[in-house]
């Protein structure tokens, strides 16, 4: 294959055909790369290689064929200059952490966060004296005032989890940038199929491909998108050190779920659309989160920043955790699971789940009701889900 400018296509071309460097074997899709290690011509060159003059495989643990094509093709999808895959989408949170902070530094981060990156933060930055200040996402008063001179970063998800409040992305990135601070976006809810937040004036992205990347809940992993600088300097000598890898299996699965990702965001974020219209009307709920809907709070927002509205939707019942529970239990055809970004649809409590380690008082000042459900709207027919919902309703 000749060298091609990727950046010159759109994002559907890349998604199937960017990072593929073909092999002598002339093979059109992509091989996984198992194997640990790499043999060099001879001690010379192995040599250059382990330290950094001439370009080249080392050793599995950060670098691999299969691992490469992955994140060449994400940060193509972003926008960005470099990308950094890793074992977990915590695991890249972990990477920026440990990349960017040392002791002393202050982090300002979203109040409705995933619940392991509150306690990431929380229990263990805090560990070796890195504080954290949690605010209002849609306050943007609340996060300038909150920077500190020893401010590092600015760090949320957007659509939040499970609320889907959104974030103005450029506003923040001219609060962070205005203090010598970085903006980290976490881009899990929309993919860059939706949403690219470094276009918006965000210096990271970070990710669990676990969700809509993979798309089918077959593999766990994450990546970082961002400029060259930061992650040469300072995330990659973690990955290199700390070996979060990602395995070149689940490299190659999540380059297959990028191949649909475009086609599969539009799908879920249709069915996702009519299914908030649809639980608007049920009597027994008593108010619905999603960025689509006329009643959400930051509609507009959702409109200018991304191309649409996402496939997470999440209600709070007028019965509480009983009533909640209740629903759960009802669904014959629904996974009750915490995952998300399935083709198949998910539907959890997230007070008891993905937030159930955090302290009532926590859960209560970033919204997180007895009552609020969340639904990871696949791709079944949106009548079977609705159906299913009925039941327990």
């Amino acid at each position: 294959m000749n060298e091609i400018n990727w950046k010159n296509y759109s994002l559907e071309t890349q998604a199937i055909r960017a990072g593929h460097k073909r092999t002598h074997e002339d093979e059109h899709s992509i091989p996984i790369f198992t194997t640990s290690s790499y043999v060099f011509k001879n001690a010379e060159e192995a040599a250059l290689r382990f330290t950094g003059q001439k370009a080249g495989n080392i050793y599995s643990r950060f670098t691999n064929p299969t691992v490469s094509a992955f994140q060449e093709r994400l940060a193509l999808m972003e926008q960005g200059e470099l990308c950094l895959a890793f074992a977990s989408g915590m695991a890249a949170i972990m990477a920026v952490g440990m990349g960017l902070l040392k002791a002393g530094d202050h982090v300002i981060c979203s109040r409705g966060v995933f619940g392991n990156t509150v306690l990431m933060f929380q229990n263990y930055f805090g560990k070796f004296g890195v504080t954290t200040d949690f605010v209002d996402l849609t306050d943007t008063a609340a996060w300038a005032a909150a920077i500190k001179p020893n401010t590092r970063f600015l760090f949320l998800e957007t659509p939040s989890n499970p609320l889907t409040e959104i974030a103005d992305i450029s506003a923040l990135a001219g609060i962070a940038h205005q203090h010598g601070c970085l903006l980290i976006v976490d881009n899990c809810f929309c993919t860059p199929a939706l949403q690219k937040p470094l276009t918006l004036g965000a210096d990271i992205v970070v990710h669990s491909a676990t969700k809509y990347i993979d798309g089918q809940g077959r593999c766990v992993g994450g990546a970082v998108v961002a400029n060259e600088d930061i992650i040469e300097k300072q995330i990659y000598p973690y990955l290199r050190t700390g070996g979060a890898t990602m395995s070149p299996f689940n490299a190659w699965v999540f380059l297959s779920g990028l191949e649909t990702l475009a086609l599969r965001m539009k799908a879920h974020c249709d069915n996702a659309f009519e299914l908030a219209q649809w639980l608007e009307q049920q009597p027994a709920i008593a108010k619905v989160h999603y960025p689509g809907l006329l009643s959400h709070t930051q509609h507009d927002l959702a409109k200018r920043q991304q191309s649409h509205f996402g496939g997470i939707v999440s209600f709070e019942l007028t019965g509480g955790k009983e009533a909640a529970w209740q629903l759960i239990d009802a669904t014959e055809m629904l996974s009750i699971t915490a995952n998300l970004g399935d083709v198949k649809t998910t539907i959890t409590h997230p007070a008891s789940t993905t937030h159930g380690r955090l302290t009532p008082e926590v859960r209560a000042a970033a919204g997180i009701k007895e009552g609020l459900v969340r639904v990871s709207v696949g791709l079944e027919h949106v009548d079977d889900i609705k159906r299913d919902l009925l039941r327990g309703l």
